[in-house]
C-alpha cells in the first residue's frame, strides 16, 4: 500500500488563519484534514507542503493561484498519480481546478467545493472544454437516478445528433443539492454537477413554461431553464422545458461553438 493510498483522501491547506471559517465551512461538508502551517513557523511553508503533498489523494488550497503554482514547483511527477489540487480564493469567488483535473478528480473537486460556498468552478481541461452543452434539471423529491436518465436522454434525443458524451456539466437549484436520484446520476455518468442559490435564478425569471407548481414549492417560474442558461451565460436554449415523470430538462448550447 503507498502513503498516498493509506492516507485520508482529502487535505486543506490554509496560508493564512483568515481562511479558518471558510476551511472550517469546507471540512464540515467535504471531510478532510486542515493545515495550519504558520503554528511552525520555524518551517517555511512551501517546504512543509512538500513534506505533506503525498498524504492525500486530493487538496484543496485556500490560497492565490500564485501562492499554490510556487509551492507545487518540483512536486508533479504524472498526470494518472499526482494528487488533485483545487484552489480557491479566500473570498471565495472561484474554485480552480489546478491539477490532476481529469483524471485525479480536481474537476469534479472543483465544483464540489464551488457548491459549498457558492463560487464558480473553474475547469480548463480540453476534455470537458469541448463538450458543448448544459444540462438544467429540476425534479421532485425522491425520484431515482433512473427516471432522472430517462427524462435527460430524451431532452439530448430532441436536441439532435448529440449524447451524454456531449454534457459538459449538469446543473440545478440549491434546493435540490442533496437529491440522491440526481447526485446517483451525476456519478454515474462522471458529470459535474453545479448548484445554484435560488435567489441567482430569481434574478433570470423568465421561462418558456411558468410551472405553478415550482412557484409554489421552490419559489421560482422554473429551474431546469433559468439553471442551464446562467451556467452556459454565452449559450442559447437548444431544447426547453421537456418533463417526463417528475423531471424537467432543459439543454443549452454553448454559443462559441459556432464561431
Amino acid at each position: 500500500m503507498t502513503a498516498q493510498s493509506a492516507a485520508a483522501p482529502l487535505g486543506i491547506w490554509l496560508v493564512r488563519p483568515e481562511g479558518d471559517a471558510l476551511a472550517a465551512a469546507l471540512q464540515a461538508r467535504l471531510g478532510g484534514d486542515i493545515y495550519r502551517p504558520w503554528l511552525q513557523p520555524e518551517v517555511a511553508q512551501k517546504t512543509q507542503f512538500a513534506a505533506s503533498y503525498r498524504r492525500h489523494a486530493q487538496w484543496i488550497m485556500v490560497a492565490a493561484s500564485g501562492i499554490a503554482v510556487r509551492f507545487l514547483d518540483g512536486l508533479p511527477v504524472d498526470k494518472h498519480t499526482d494528487p488533485a489540487v483545487v484552489v480557491i480564493d479566500e473570498a471565495a469567488r472561484h474554485a480552480v481546478a489546478l491539477l490532476s483535473g481529469h483524471e485525479g478528480g480536481g474537476n469534479i473537486l472543483a465544483y464540489r467545493v464551488a457548491n459549498v460556498v457558492g463560487a464558480t468552478p473553474v475547469v480548463t481541461t480540453a476534455t470537458e472544454a469541448l463538450k458543448p452543452l448544459t444540462v438544467g434539471i429540476g425534479c421532485r423529491k425522491g425520484v431515482p437516478a433512473e427516471r432522472i436518465e430517462a427524462a435527460v436522454v430524451k431532452a439530448l434525443l430532441a436536441a439532435g445528433d448529440y449524447g451524454m458524451r456531449d454534457v459538459r456539466e449538469v446543473a440545478t437549484v440549491d434546493l435540490k443539492a442533496q437529491e440522491p436520484g440526481l447526485l446517483a446520476f451525476c456519478l454515474q455518468h462522471d458529470l459535474p454537477l453545479r448548484v445554484f442559490a435560488r435567489a441567482t435564478l430569481a434574478a433570470r425569471p423568465w421561462v418558456t413554461t411558468p410551472s405553478d407548481w415550482v412557484q409554489q414549492n421552490v419559489g421560482l417560474n422554473g429551474v431546469c431553464e433559468p439553471c442551464a442558461l446562467v451556467a452556459s451565460p454565452r449559450g442559447a436554449l437548444l431544447v426547453p422545458k421537456m418533463s417526463l415523470d417528475g423531471v424537467a430538462v432543459a439543454v443549452v448550447l454553448d454559443k462559441w461553438m459556432e464561431i
